[in-house]
């Protein structure tokens, strides 16, 4: 939850530290990218993320925060963010939502990819590739001098273009040396409208789109939320940036 209204302008060696906190988180990735296979379960994803986290120096991010249990969210098919790892296997056909975070140097990077579990639907492919490219649309608006709303309609258009629905009860957000701070970034809006965007502001960017409707639901563990019609979900996110010369992704 974002405790205060005011937004932190990072320093470009703030920034420089950010992003080498989003490079650490990057690495990780990459190796969870490595292990996610048909028979693998999501508390063994857990585990190689923690070690990896902590072997580099760093400290999950997630693991407590807010009383969370995990240094994943692991988020398979219908689920769509805030899945809890556990014994749940991975198979054939899954799609997997991968959210992770850490803390560098006192500051936060927070990042999130959907992978296929072996071969997928087609529709499943088209959700991923379409969430993807959702994520880099609203990147692109990230410029000095541009709106929010802008930001955030960018998004909703690739989306929407598509026939999925983007979620609306779930956002992106501030990021720094909190891992929840103002302002609120939508994933749907109105262009021209909002916030104006200055060199320095750093914030989650992080489309969830579903197949069929963007209405939700929590499960009884009060963590993971679910599609409320059971359709497929996905979710991708970086750490980015605004500078004098545009994004600047802090994850990639």
């Amino acid at each position: 939850m974002i405790q205060s209204s005011r937004i932190e302008i990072k320093s470009p060696k703030e920034i420089q530290r950010m992003s080498a906190a989003g490079k650490l988180l990057r690495a990780v990735f990459l190796e969870l990218e490595k292990a996610i296979q048909p028979g693998i379960t999501t508390g063994e994803l857990d585990q190689l993320a923690r070690r990896l986290i902590e072997d580099a120096g760093a400290i999950p991010a997630f693991l407590g925060y807010q009383g969370y249990p995990a240094t994943l969210c692991t988020s398979v098919n219908e689920e769509i963010v805030h899945g809890i790892p556990g014994r749940r296997v991975l198979r054939m056909g899954d799609i997997v939502a991968i959210d992770c975070g850490l803390i560098l140097g006192g500051f936060y990077a927070d990042s999130a990819y959907t992978y296929p579990v072996g071969d997928v639907t087609p529709v499943a492919a088209r959700l991923i590739e379409v969430t993807r490219c959702a994520l880099n649309a609203g990147i692109n608006e990230m410029r000095p001098d541009n709106r929010l709303g802008t930001l955030s309609a960018a998004i909703q258009k690739v989306v929407e273009d598509a026939g999925f629905s983007v979620v609306r009860e779930y956002t992106g957000h501030g990021i720094g040396r909190a891992l929840h701070e103002p302002p609120q970034v939508l994933n749907f809006g109105t262009p021209g409208t909002g916030l104006r965007l200055r060199p320095g502001m750093v914030f989650a960017i992080e489309p969830m789109v579903n197949v069929g409707t963007w209405k939700t639901r929590v499960l009884d563990d009060d963590w993971t939320v679910v599609t409320a019609d059971g359709s497929l979900s996905a979710h991708f996110e970086h750490t980015v940036a605004v500078t004098e010369n545009g994004p600047l992704v802090l994850t990639a």
